[in-house]
């Protein structure tokens, strides 16, 4: 037979045997080929993911640092390279903690989320990128409980980060020891910005576009690491609700907290390397840990209670990578000169923790115990919290019916005032645009802006009052993810005015203090509560020197102030009486 007629019957077995083929190799083949379209080269190796929804691909659980397993509350190291091709599939991934009233989560959570755009702008440029911290108090959180769907923003071109990091006895523990140093888990966001930096490019992204930003304990890890040793690894940051200099944000470092843990266990000491060594043995599963931890109140972060594992001034040692070693009130943001910065806090911050309470909860209450964590409290600083009481309370004690007053007053003391002095210091520091905004819409609470954000958070918005005013907040939503992805491309919120937002949205400087009040109408103002404002400048400028850290260092040039000048300030002074307020900032003491 002619080779022609061979060819022939050669190409007729083929279509014979593809006939015969089992259907699920086809459908292998084609998740091989989608594989294939979304692998990627990092410098760590080749990454792929099969998961794709709403015009984006999901490269979940990225691992970018390495707990190390004989000393877990120690600090990570950067993830190895892939030894083959590493299937970014996994979903889920808990750092230790308490979820649930449950222990839940592994040590091995140093992951990260990537969401990637599916089209690509025509031009082929590389896209800017946000990377999401997560808060939680620092003791719980994970990188999908908001930004599981965050399609708003990638419509805008942006490839969105959401990064793990270690949280409460694994993320916090600060024993002024070179095996625990403190902040391990501030040092794991450092490893994942480092990662993001040198890999981001292989799935589109600009290494020379990074916005950081976080909201409550996310906020404040943005802050810190505008004060931190390490390099510059972003060029713009969003802080929501989380000024670092906010009472609560630092603890001092506390070795009991291995010993107390080890005891509970059974083993008593008073080494603190003995006591780790007995907690890191492979009996005590992590879970058992994180239990221990949350009933002992050690990471409790329930009601009043205030977790013992935060962020913390670290002690100096050789061969060891410090996070920070002064506290930002004492030092100046070298950063900050150089990065664009939006910082802002919600009207009601506190109304998400009394509103559900009864009477006895606000009966109880003793405002006295929030200024213990960040404060020394001697006589003259009870009489402090008495001023506190008089401006806010007059006379009257806490009552449910009075909540407005309490939540007024932890708003204003954890996080407006915080974050009015983080913007007056990040100006102290050199910086030119730092934007303030108030999210008061609906008089919202904490974290109540999160849903205009993420998508996989607009259920909320519809349940909150069955959909009555689902346009209105559509609205506000759209109005925010665009200010947000402005910042984020341009580094100005506002480059020039839009038909939805029709103002220029300008920074603040040392004698302007605009802010944009975020409503169902954007409007720029100024000076957010300005007369409860004037109050704490006076408050601090009085017992500033009582807190913790304070670093006085020019005591000659203190102005020294009577208490009487606090007590006497009218309860809740509006803006005509601001005059007043500033002739008792210039009294020198006649004694």
């Amino acid at each position: 037979m002619g080779k022609s007629l061979w060819y022939l019957l050669f190409s007729l077995w083929g279509c014979v045997a593809l006939s015969f083929r089992d259907p699920w190799e086809d459908i292998e083949d084609r998740k091989f080929e989608s594989l294939l379209k979304r692998l990627v080269y990092t410098r760590k190796g080749y990454i792929t993911t099969g998961l794709v929804a709403n015009g984006y691909k999901r490269y979940m659980g990225v691992p970018y640092g390495l707990v190390n397993a004989s000393n877990p509350f120690g600090p990570a190291e950067p993830y190895p390279a892939f030894k083959q091709t590493f299937y970014a599939e996994k979903e889920g991934i808990l750092c230790p903690q308490i979820r649930n009233g449950k222990p839940v989560g592994i040590t091995e959570c140093l992951t990260m989320n990537i969401y990637v755009p599916q089209n690509r702008a025509a031009s082929k440029l590389p896209l800017p990128v946000m990377v999401w911290i997560h808060g939680g108090e620092f003791v719980s959180g994970s990188a999908e409980d908001e930004v599981d769907n965050p399609t708003s923003l990638l419509r805008h071109g942006i490839i969105v980060v959401a990064v793990n990091y270690r949280l409460g006895i694994y993320g916090f523990m600060c024993l002024d020891t070179h095996e625990v140093p403190g902040n391990q888990g501030l040092k794991d966001q450092t490893l994942a910005l480092r990662w993001i930096r040198d890999n981001i490019a292989a799935f589109g992204g600009d290494q020379n576009k990074i916005t950081v930003f976080g909201q409550s304990a996310g906020g404040m890890s943005i802050n810190m690491h505008l004060f931190s040793l390490n390099e510059k690894l972003f060029e713009q940051a969003i802080i929501q609700s989380g000024s670092a200099l906010s009472y609560w944000m630092m603890v001092e470092s506390d070795d009991t907290i291995p010993l107390k843990l080890a005891e509970h266990f059974g083993y008593a000491t008073s080494d603190i390397h003995k006591a780790l060594n007995h907690l890191r043995r492979s009996t005590f599963d992590t879970h058992s840990l994180v239990k221990a931890a949350n009933d002992m109140k050690i990471t409790s972060a329930y009601s009043t209670d205030q977790p013992f594992t935060k962020p913390c001034v670290e002690k100096q040692f050789e061969g060891v990578e410090n996070f920070i070693t002064q506290h930002p009130m004492n030092m100046i943001s070298e950063k900050a000169k150089e990065i664009p910065i939006i910082i802002g806090h919600n009207a009601n911050e506190y109304y998400f923790q009394c509103h559900d309470k009864d009477e006895i909860f606000f009966t109880s209450y003793d405002i006295s115990k929030l200024f213990e964590l960040g404060f020394n409290i001697d006589t003259d600083f009870n009489e402090a919290i008495r001023a506190v009481e008089h401006f806010y309370f007059g006379d009257a004690h806490i009552e449910k019916e009075g909540a407005t007053k309490l939540v007024d007053f932890v708003t204003d003391f954890i996080f407006a005032h915080p974050t009015q002095r983080m913007a007056e210091k990040f100006l102290e520091s050199g910086a030119k645009y730092v934007y303030r905004y108030v999210f008061s819409f609906f008089e919202a609470s904490h974290g109540d802006e999160l849903p205009y954000l993420f998508d996989s958070l607009v259920s909320k918005l519809n349940k909150t009052d069955g959909g009555i005013f689902w346009k209105e907040r559509l609205l506000v939503k759209h109005r925010m993810v665009k200010l947000w992805t402005n910042f984020v491309k341009h580094g100005h919120p506002s480059p020039e005015p839009a038909a939805y937002l029709p103002f220029v949205w300008t920074p603040i400087t040392n004698t302007t203090q605009p802010y944009l009040d975020i409503d169902l109408d954007f409007k720029m103002m100024s000076r957010p509560e300005h007369g409860s404002m004037a109050f704490w400048d006076l408050f601090y400028k009085l017992y500033g020197k009582f807190q913790k850290w304070y670093i006085n260092e020019d005591k000659e040039q203190q102005l020294v102030f009577k208490t009487s000048s606090l007590k006497n300030l009218p309860l809740q002074f509006s803006s005509n009486v601001q005059f007043n307020t500033i002739q008792i900032f210039n009294m020198k003491d006649e004694n």
